[in-house]
């Protein structure tokens, strides 16, 4: 069957349809060689249902699927063995596609993108390049063109420019301007370009070679491989994404996403209001000029209602300040902090919240009200990247402030009035009024700070501002497998390489490793460089930097080509643009989007970057790309365990000659190391070492010294007995060859029972269960309800083979109810009135289950509607053909087989299909009918004095009056009264009939 949807391209979308236009879309995944496992298909099972129901609806569906198709994996893979990634992905994606196929999803592959594909990043690249020619407005509030800016600094200079740059531009007048050369200019417009280079604070991973982002690392150590990652200064690409912080934080007022997705992005912008203030520099407690060259410190904070409190400045070790402030005394103490420093990742600062580490630098700041000295300190809790990379500290405020002078013996002032600080910092801002702080005396925080605020705006050393935690994104990484930058260098200066000679291919290289000189590994290409007479790349050797110019070494991150290809989708195959207007009018935007929540403060953010980007320039039609945006949970594995131990013999052979020997016993668990089992364990390995030995050593003596600590062991869930815990000992001892002479003890001496626990499922944990294995044994369609069935779609379930033989048994019932030892079942019998019941009943279900994506439970009320059918004794096509319109999106195989059977009233093999045949998915959804559902009769409990004797059916419409006249003349109602007259007959319509007397 699948063959002919294919060749019918059923699932097809058009650009131009009547329809109505619904896109479902899953992030796509990175094709790894261990292909998928059980867990990963459950999102995308939840998206071909829903997508399978829309088209059931009559709605043009649009649900691609491709690849995420650069990453480090395959890097790892061609430094190990010098196969070209290339080589290894499409080896990677071919098992992908099979088992996504297998599995039945019902994907328009003529949309199909690779971001490896040179035909695809070639407009990640043409993207790359609109950024670079792009600076923000914050005038007009969005990105425009970088000639507009060169006209106004033509015409009057930077000073009225109100945009999104870098720190401490420096004025110029229109005059000055023309004055500058070109490479002047170049580097002025690099410090307005929304894509730019610039020396930043990296996260280096020497282990990778590369560097990282800050989702790339996970408790200090790089996610992939787990290696240690420091902080270093280089000079690389990044995306001026802080342009758009605040556009991202009101951005997700419109968007249907998670709540608690939202919470992570607007934590990750981390807006805060505050105030900017300016420190002096002294160069120390009594000289008040500044160290030569040196500008004030700029610090951000949101108390600056507490300026009173400062008692000591806390800079970033990595800070430019501190090389130039730092004294002579000072110098050997705070390198060797900032060494030290360099050493933790920024997430390991900001947690560890216990430890408290600093160094003086001699330097010290001037207060701007009261002109004391202030001393400098460095101290890694303070963030470069973050806000100014200086904070004025205020212990008597906050905690860590308050710890740090503690520590440090440094001042604690307490400006808060009523206040005990001697314990603790006070940091209740609602409960404050200030004191010891001059003209803020009296005042409340929210006074306070509005007239510090304007008393250092008076004296110009401070202004309200509000401030982000979202920092600009570093977008180089020293690897081979990515997209590579379409620049190359004049004079050191990056010039883009014009849009009609993309794609730049990756050039071919020896070793896909760094360089000798630490280049990266595009630096081993020796075709690398770009003449730009000829537009095209040639040989390094002939770089004259006159017309052949270097080209760039880096290449982009894993997120550039993820950042956009929901648009290409929408018109994959376009040659001449990264999608057409058309298209993108059309198809406007995602409407629902399936995906991990792990990627909340990564693709997610920078995703919605890049669209709101492309937005300002006109590009694409809406500022947000994803309607409605849902997170799957996860499927868990259940992973085996054993515990072994290594024990020690003491062998004495003879007067001097002592030996030592040790064996390993495996246990279920670490509480036998005390029992008497393992007592008489040890004394019979001690038996047999003796036995070993005594030929030659008549006189041996073996005594058991001691056992190491207990280790906890992974097992390879395919190690064990069919779905059972017990391990297989022969196999195991065979396979791991550390543990071929161990011994194995268990509470049951016929089976070795190994310990059970839930984790994620992952190839390092042993735990991982193949879908195809799975397809083998029970069918796809078995492996699609299932996962459906083991919860609700947003939570987190664990795995259980054994589980999945209730949804197989339900298919097979499912079969039977069509399909008997004679053949097709079905007929044009008239339904019956309890038939149209249950299929209503069915068609309200799972309608809105569906839309409320409730999946778990439609699979419930499948298997309630075919037991009842099943009673029935339904045959009736009118009732059966509907019912499997209303299965199909969750088992399409097994529906569309019986689909093609009542079709043709003969059961036939799916390859026997005549080629044209529509199939199933374009079938319309039953519509829901409530006079079905409604009752016309009520099966009343006739009583007797308070005692129910018998039930009785009569019609709903009938009053009060008719149902006494009904029972009473009712053979049973006389049989139980015996000729007597009742005292009182008491009816309540629609429920109950009690007969006092």
């Amino acid at each position: 069957m699948a063959k002919i949807l294919a060749e019918n391209q059923t699932f097809k979308a058009e650009n131009n349809s009547e329809k109505p236009k619904y896109y479902v879309l899953d992030m796509f995944p990175y094709p790894s060689g261990a292909g998928l496992h059980v867990g990963h298909p459950l999102g995308y099972i939840a998206s071909d249902i829903y997508a399978r129901y829309k088209r059931h609806q009559g709605f043009n569906v649009l649900h691609p699927q491709g690849y995420d198709s650069f990453g480090l994996p395959a890097e790892q893979y061609a430094i190990q063995t010098g196969q070209h990634p290339a080589i290894t992905t499409a080896e990677n994606i071919k098992t992908y596609r099979r088992q996504l196929d297998q599995i039945g999803f019902s994907f328009d592959w003529s949309r199909e993108v690779r971001t490896s594909d040179p035909s695809y990043y070639k407009w990640t690249q043409w993207i790359f390049i609109q950024l670079f020619n792009s600076w923000y407005n914050n005038d007009s509030d969005k990105a425009e063109d970088i000639s507009e800016l060169e006209n106004i600094f033509a015409s009057e200079g930077n000073k009225k420019v109100n945009a999104v740059c870098d720190e401490n531009v420096e004025y110029f007048t229109a005059e000055d301007w023309s004055g500058f050369d070109a490479k002047k200019k170049q580097q002025i417009l690099l410090q307005y370009r929304l894509t730019y280079l610039a020396e930043t604070e990296v996260n280096w991973c020497p282990a990778l070679g590369t560097v990282l982002a800050n989702d790339e690392i996970v408790n200090g150590v790089s996610e992939r491989g787990g290696h240690s990652v420091i902080r270093k200064k280089m000079t690389q690409w990044s995306m001026r994404i802080s342009a758009y912080a605040e556009r991202l934080l009101q951005g997700l007022d419109k968007i249907d996403w998670t709540d608690s997705l939202k919470e992570s992005q607007r934590n990750w912008i981390g807006k805060s209001v505050g105030a900017s203030v300016s420190f002096n520099v002294i160069a120390s407690e009594t000289k008040q000029s500044p160290p030569s060259g040196v500008r004030g410190i700029e610090v951000f904070t949101t108390r600056p209602d507490t300026i009173f409190g400062v008692s000591f400045m806390t800079l970033a070790p990595e800070h430019e300040l501190v090389s130039q402030i730092t004294t002579p005394e000072q110098k050997a103490e705070v390198e060797a902090y900032i060494e030290a420093t360099a050493k933790r990742s920024e997430r390991d600062r900001m947690a560890d919240v216990k430890t408290i580490t600093g160094a003086f630098t001699g330097a010290y700041a001037e207060h701007p009200f009261t002109k004391a000295p202030i001393p400098i300190w460095i101290g890694d809790y303070v963030l470069a990247g973050y806000g100014t990379g200086a904070v004025m500290s205020v212990p008597c405020g906050d905690q860590r402030d308050y710890d740090f002078a503690k520590h440090f013996n440094i001042p604690i002032p307490n400006i808060f009035e009523g206040v005990d600080i001697s314990e603790e910092a006070f940091s209740d801002k609602e409960k404050t009024i200030i004191a010891n702080s001059d003209f803020l005396n009296g005042l409340n925080y929210k006074k306070a700070t509005k007239r510090a605020i304007y008393e250092l705006e008076k004296i110009g050393q401070g202004k309200g501002k509000t401030n982000y935690r979202l920092r600009d994104a570093v977008f180089s990484r020293q690897r081979y497998w990515g997209e590579p930058f379409p620049v190359y260098y004049v004079n050191g200066m990056p010039q883009m390489i014009d849009v009609e000679h993309l794609p730049i291919k990756l050039p071919e290289v020896e070793k896909y490793l760094p360089t000798e000189t630490g280049e990266p590994p595009l630096g081993n290409a020796t075709v690398w460089a770009w003449d730009t007479e000829k537009n095209e790349v040639v040989s390094n050797d002939l770089i004259d930097n006159k017309t052949i110019h270097p080209l760039e070494l880096n290449t982009m991150p894993g997120w550039a080509g993820s950042s956009w290809y929901f648009n290409r989708y929408m018109d994959a195959n376009n040659p001449n643009e990264f999608a057409s207007k058309q298209a993108l009018a059309y198809w406007q935007d995602v409407d629902l989007y399936i995906g991990g929540s792990e990627h909340a403060t990564g693709h997610l953010l920078y995703s919605r970057f890049w669209q709101k980007f492309l937005f300002d320039k006109g590009l694409v039609p809406v500022d947000e790309y994803a309607k409605k945006l849902i997170n799957q949970g996860m499927i868990l594995g259940t992973s085996a365990f054993v515990y072994w131990t290594n024990i020690e013999f003491q062998v004495e052979k003879g007067e001097n000659e002592i030996s030592y020997l040790k064996k390993r016993i495996v246990v279920e668990d670490s509480g036998v190391l005390v029992t008497e089992r393992f007592d008489k364990l040890i004394k019979e390995i001690k038996s047999e070492i003796f036995e070993l030995y005594k030929k030659d050593f008549p006189n041996v003596n073996v005594e058991f010294i001691d056992g190491t600590l207990t280790v906890k062991q992974h097992v390879d869930i395919s190690l064990l007995k069919g779905t059972s815990d017990v391990l297989d000992i022969e196999v195991f001892k065979s396979r791991i060859p550390e543990f071929k002479d161990s011994y194995f003890l268990s509470k049951n001496k016929n089976e070795f029972v190994t310990t059970r626990e839930v984790e994620k499922m992952s190839k390092s944990k042993y735990n991982v269960v193949n879908p195809d294995s799975i397809v083998a044994d029970y069918g796809a369609d078995s492996l699609r309800l299932y996962e459906m069935f083991l919860g609700p779609l947003e939570q987190y379930k664990p795995w259980n083979t054994a589980g999945i033989t209730g949804v197989h048994s339900f298919l097979k019932k499912l079969w039977k109810l069509y399909v008997d030892d004679n053949g097709l079942k079905v007929s044009d019998a008239t339904p019956t009135k309890d038939n149209l019941k249950t299929l209503h009943k069915t068609i309200k279900k799972v309608q809105s289950d569906i839309e409320n994506f409730s999946f778990n439970t439609s699979v419930s009320t499948f298997m309630i509607a075919v037991n009842e059918f099943t009673k029935q004794g339904c045959t009736s096509k009118e009732i059966l053909e509907p019912l499997l319109v209303l299965i199909s999106p969750y088992a399409p195989h097994i529906a569309e087989h019986l689909y093609a059977c009542i079709q043709f009233n003969k059961i036939i093999e799916v390859e026997n299909l005549p080629k044209d045949f529509k199939g199933i998915s374009t079938a319309p959804f039953p519509e829901f009918d409530e006079t079905h559902l409604v009752e016309s009769t009520k099966n009343y409990p006739i009583s007797f004095n308070g005692k129910m004797r018998f039930t009785m059916e009569l019609p709903l419409d009938l009053s009060k009056d008719e149902i006494e006249k009904a029972v009473l003349e009712y053979e049973k109602t006389k049989d139980q009264l015996q000729g007597r007259t009742p005292k009182k007959v008491i009816v309540v319509p629609g429920k109950i009939v009690n007969i006092v007397g």
